[in-house]
């Protein structure tokens, strides 16, 4: 019996892992990223030179990490873009699909609505409510690839904050 509860509380744990992994420190060559961070999901070259490097934890691990290289080959930083500052940059009617895809990444699934002729890109993140709360980020697009509608839901199964908090 007793091997049986450590099975289940290492397969727990393991699956509160995934997609877990230790950010490094900037500075290292650009070359290094996919042996450091694994495959980019996603790579956006910037007219300042720079280029975004993103690195998705989702749907469990709730984060979005950009690392972003300067013309250089360097990395300058690796950043945690969904966050609530984040989000509150989002305007509807103003911001452009491209932009949202600049400040937080691929989403992570996209909900096609053709009766209302809209997407839904969905992120999966976390807010700051007197302890990290597991949240659904929807963020709503027309055909002109604008922003209208924006909703943070939470996420109905929040087992996940017990064990997966970031």
């Amino acid at each position: 019996m007793k091997r049986l509860l450590l099975l289940a509380a290492a397969a727990t744990l393991a699956g509160c892992g995934t997609g877990q992994f230790r950010i490094p420190d900037p500075g290292f060559a650009s070359t290094e990223l996919e042996s450091r961070m694994g495959p980019a999901a996603d790579k956006r070259v910037h007219s300042d030179g720079e280029t975004w490097y993103y690195y998705p934890r989702q749907p469990h691990g709730l984060a979005m990490f950009v690392a972003r290289v300067d013309s250089g080959g360097k990395v300058i930083a690796i950043e945690q873009r969904l966050t609530d500052e984040n989000v509150a940059r989002l305007e509807k009617g103003k911001t452009k699909a491209d932009d949202v895809r600049d400040l937080l990444g691929p989403p992570w699934k996209v909900w096609p609505f053709p009766r209302m002729q809209r997407d839904i890109w969905e992120y999966r993140m976390t807010i700051n409510a007197g302890g990290w709360v597991p949240q659904g980020l929807y963020v709503q697009m027309s055909p002109d690839n604008v922003v209208r509608e924006i909703y943070i839901l939470s996420d109905p199964d929040n087992r996940l904050s017990e064990c997966c908090a970031r």
